[in-house]
């Protein structure tokens, strides 16, 4: 049972690792392809925000669908989709094709972003849903650890264009793993009473709940402030402080190592404490260390080791906060949890997308504007915990 238990969320982990693979894989490249396609740094910049809005977009659709046709299907059309967009992304000539292609990458990608979390929730709930999203997460988090270090390689030995032929190859690899490791976990039944109509009335209802809305947008701007920082992170530290793109890479896979790492007791802390509680005080610590970047920005202290030390404390608390959120939203809507999962994932992908247009807007070569973006996502994460959680019990939840 541990054995598939784990199985299970190495292949989950590995199909919603694609799409940030193909962010973060190309985070130390940004610098790159400005040079060699002429294009501003906002331009540049503007291929990842593509990325994201059509992760954000395409999530709407994948998720009724999946409640529809079945977990597997779209799948096997978004991953498709995302192998054919990496191509032409390999193969284009200016950036404003590339900011088109990865559009449309990015539409291929949120598939495996929505589907996964709607298969846990169709295997499971309480802690043990929790414990299973940090495994997926475990896996899922590789992607910003290895993914910029193996980007710097093949951008220092072959250019940036090789970045998307590695990703056609997760991709590929995606679809094999998809046909051979993966069941349907939403048995033809369970599809009678899904319909157009019904995802309609579903989004109605979960727009009209409050409590989901909330949960998703703690999680929503905890996952914004790490989109402030991919998105701005590369320029700050390697026109600012001055790494190299490998050196940037080791730096950013530090933070994604504290993510990783503390999620992990997710499924443990949950239980011992309840899932609620274990949101309220991760998401304090969270905002605490962000907010403690900013006053010692804002003080004068500018320095490369001060952010990366805070930054690593930080994103320590954010990893109990993301995965701890979405079981909770989740939670109660088993039946539409592929429309649920959907709607998370547009509306924190929407939430991101805005957060880094505002920080580039500011952007002026320093970490400051940077470090502002990070400190108000986590600061309005706090705020909204406070006013979503207030009043319920920090019952500890109980193995099924």
């Amino acid at each position: 049972m541990t054995s598939s238990f784990f199985g299970l969320a190495v292949v989950l982990g590995l199909l919603s690792a694609i799409g940030p693979f193909a962010i973060d894989m190309y985070l130390p490249a940004l610098p790159s392809i400005g040079q060699t396609l002429n294009a501003s740094m906002g331009a540049v910049q503007g291929s990842l925000m593509a990325f994201f809005i059509s992760l954000g977009i395409g999530q709407i659709v994948y998720g009724p669908v999946s409640d529809m046709l079945g977990r597997k299907a779209p799948l096997y059309f978004g991953l498709g989709l995302f192998a054919l967009a990496s191509i032409g992304c390999a193969l284009a000539p200016d950036v404003h094709t590339l900011i088109v292609l990865r559009f449309f990458q990015g539409l291929g990608a949120c598939a495996g972003m929505v589907v996964p979390r709607a298969v846990v929730r169709d295997l499971h709930t309480g802690h043990e849903a929790a414990r299973l999203m940090s495994l997926l997460m475990l896996v899922f988090s590789v992607s910003p650890i290895l993914a910029p270090l193996t980007g710097s390689f093949l951008i220092e030995a072959f250019g940036w264009r090789s970045v998307f032929w590695a990703v056609l190859v997760a991709a590929l690899l995606g679809l094999v793993l998809l046909a051979t490791r993966l069941p349907e976990t939403r048995p033809p039944a369970d599809r009678l009473g899904s319909s157009v109509a019904g995802a309609l009335q579903a989004y109605r209802t979960l727009l009209k709940d409050r409590h989901y809305l909330g949960l998703v947008f703690i999680g929503a701007f905890g996952m914004a402030s790490f989109f402030a920082y991919l998105a701005n992170s590369s320029f700050v530290l390697i026109d600012h402080y001055g790494l190299t793109p490998r050196q940037y890479s080791l730096a950013f896979a530090a933070n994604a190592a504290s993510f990783i790492g503390v999620s992990q007791f997710t499924g443990l802390l949950g239980q011992r404490f309840g899932l609620v509680r274990l949101v309220k005080g991760a998401v304090a610590g969270y905002a605490l260390m962000m907010g403690l970047l900013l006053a010692l920005n804002l003080a004068g202290i500018d320095r490369l080791d001060v952010m990366i030390a805070v930054l690593f404390l930080g994103y320590g608390f954010l990893g109990l906060v993301v995965p701890t959120a979405a079981v909770l939203a989740l939670e109660e809507h088993g039946a539409i949890a592929g429309t649920a999962s959907a709607l998370m994932g547009t509306l924190q992908f929407v939430t991101g997308a805005v957060v880094m247009a505002v920080t580039g807007v500011f952007a002026d070569g320093s970490a400051r504007p940077m470090v502002a973006g990070i400190a108000a996502a986590a600061a309005t994460a706090f705020v909204v915990a406070r006013l979503t959680l207030a009043g319920h019990k920090p019952v500890a939840m109980q193995p099924r």
